[in-house]
């Protein structure tokens, strides 16, 4: 019983966080570029991630570093910058809504890649998840015409590389430790992103004299902190502590938190927007529903 509670907890928590994160990466964006801000969001997380977990990096067994460099690139490095690409054309809150589509590619990578059986309802789930992703799309398309709604296509694909993250942690990563495993995905990536970095401009004296520079600098480190070091160790709990479906069932939630923020932000949401990502949400709840 303990355990159940403790992880209903993390799923409530992590959607806070992650629901928060990309009002976070919108306004970081006022004052930085998009590879700026996955660079430096890689960075800051990986500092935060050495200073307090660098010790339990001799937990993690040989034949498992592999597997953790790749959930480095999977689950953190390449997304970081295909979402600070994409909320330069598109809303917040239909970058949180299409984010909803992990579990479904949870559902498919598993039984595709990682031989886990599907049932009827869970085919059922993922066609009705698509169905519900393309009339976000092309609702968002009309109206806001002014946004390039094909950059969705990077969320898409940061929704498959996440599934992809969630089932190599649970098939290979069982029994590693969460911290251990977010502090070595960071030790893999740091270097790249202060490569990108250094290509970036960020150096130059023009990008510090942008007025919104400063703020964007404070949300950066808040999303870091919190959006990516705690919330990368929380998440590799759950995984754990429970199932991949599960796991990734915490973008049923998100949604909503990145909603009010985006409400509040004065973003615009039609109500044929609100019935794509109920039918996306449909989607994903009949791919995981258990079979009596």
């Amino acid at each position: 019983m303990k355990n159940a509670n403790s992880k209903w907890l993390y799923l409530i928590v992590l959607a806070l966080i992650w629901g928060s994160s990309f009002i976070l990466i919108k306004k970081s964006l006022l004052g930085l570029t998009p590879y700026q801000l996955g660079a430096l969001r890689t960075i800051i997380t990986g500092v935060f991630l050495f200073a307090v977990g660098f010790k339990s990096l001799k937990s993690i067994k040989k034949k498992e570093w592999k597997w953790v460099i790749l959930t480095g690139f999977l689950g953190s490095f390449i997304p970081a910058f295909l979402f600070a690409i994409a909320e330069t054309e598109i809303d917040s809150t239909v970058t949180s809504i299409l984010n909803s589509l992990v579990p479904l590619n949870t559902v498919l990578f598993g039984f595709a890649i990682f031989k886990i059986a599907s049932t009827k309802r869970q085919i059922l789930g993922v066609i009705i998840g698509f169905i519900g992703t393309s009339l976000l799309i092309l609702k968002g398309a009309e109206l806001n015409p002014e946004q390039n709604y094909l950059y969705a296509g990077y969320i898409i694909i940061a929704t498959c590389l996440y599934a992809l993250n969630v089932n190599i942690i649970k098939k290979y990563l069982q029994y590693a430790k969460p911290l251990s495993i977010a502090t070595g995905n960071y030790v893999a990536i740091i270097i790249p992103a202060i490569v990108i970095l250094c290509f970036t401009d960020f150096f130059n004296e023009s990008t510090y004299a942008h007025p919104e520079f400063e703020m964007s600098m404070v949300y950066i480190v808040i999303l870091s902190l919190f959006g990516t070091a705690l919330a990368k160790v929380l998440f590799n709990t759950l995984v754990q502590s429970s199932t991949p479906v599960f796991a990734s069932s915490v973008t049923y939630l998100m949604p909503l938190v990145a909603l009010i923020w985006g409400i509040l932000d004065g973003e615009g949401f039609s109500l044929m927007q609100a019935v794509g990502s109920l039918i996306i949400l449909l989607g994903v709840y009949l791919s995981h529903k258990r079979q009596r």
